[in-house]
């Protein structure tokens, strides 16, 4: 049977988009996941959502507690997990509103557990995951027919450097994440991702542009309260995008 952990990024974890929600509060090894599980139905389909930064956005990108919340998925029977988050553009051709569906990451940083495994001492090279491909095929091929049936700005493929955060990119920064050929900026999804790959849990994540972080000098430098402006204008679709995905499936 399939059950679909959905994680929300700021702004963008509506527990409105499931039918018959109710908490569940849950431990893992690693710790409390960031909020509790919040489990409903989509068309008949179990959902257990997750707000990633904590339901009062209390928890800045570096203490997210990224392997309890995919521990805690995993546990409680997630067979997908789909994510959402916000982003900067680095690419001109990726506009503030539109949506990537993306393929690749680079992880840049440097502070967090991005792993399960702490210790090799009762593990084999199994701990060594292969990562080539970190973003599940099958999932981004339905965020895609998704967001094409909806009518939706989506862009199939894309490169997402995660940074620690919570600042943003100095100028030098951004520009050299340019270089590396990364499409848009984080603080989040590398880290999930490859928890996701470790726990063998199908991921993809959707990633809604909001501004083109600070590499354009005709723009003004990236806020978040223009971060915030451009979720509450795109709100509804990202929910959309969520419920058509999740029916796929």
């Amino acid at each position: 049977m399939k059950k679909i952990g959905i994680i929300g990024g700021s702004g963008l974890e509506d527990p409105d988009i499931l039918q018959n929600a109710k908490d569940l509060e849950v431990i893992t090894p690693y710790g409390e996941p960031t909020s509790p599980l919040v489990c409903g139905a989509i068309d008949g389909v179990e959902v257990m959502l997750i707000s990633r930064h904590g339901r009062r956005h209390q928890f800045s990108p570096s203490e997210v507690n990224y392997r309890a919340n995919i521990h805690a998925l995993k546990d409680q029977g997630a067979t997908h997990i789909l994510a959402t988050t916000a982003c900067g553009s680095l690419k001109e051709k990726i506009h503030p509103g539109d949506f990537v569906i993306l393929d690749q990451f680079i992880d840049f940083a440097k502070m967090r557990k991005n792993t399960f495994f702490d210790s090799f001492e009762h593990l084999d090279l199994s701990a060594h995951s292969p990562m080539a491909d970190p973003f599940d095929k099958h999932l981004r091929d339905l965020l895609i027919q998704s967001g094409r049936e909806l009518g939706l700005p989506i862009h199939e493929t894309g490169t997402v450097v995660t940074i620690e955060g919570p600042r943003f990119s100095t100028r030098a920064e951004s520009r050299m994440f340019q270089a590396w050929g990364a499409d848009v900026i984080n603080m989040s999804v590398a880290t999930e991702a490859a928890l996701a790959n470790e726990a063998q849990v199908p991921y993809a994540a959707v990633a809604m542009s909001t501004d083109y972080d600070c590499w354009r000098d005709e723009e003004e430098t990236v806020s978040w309260e223009a971060i915030m402006e451009v979720f509450h204008s795109n709100a509804e679709h990202v929910k959309q995008l969520l419920i058509t995905a999740v029916s796929k499936i």
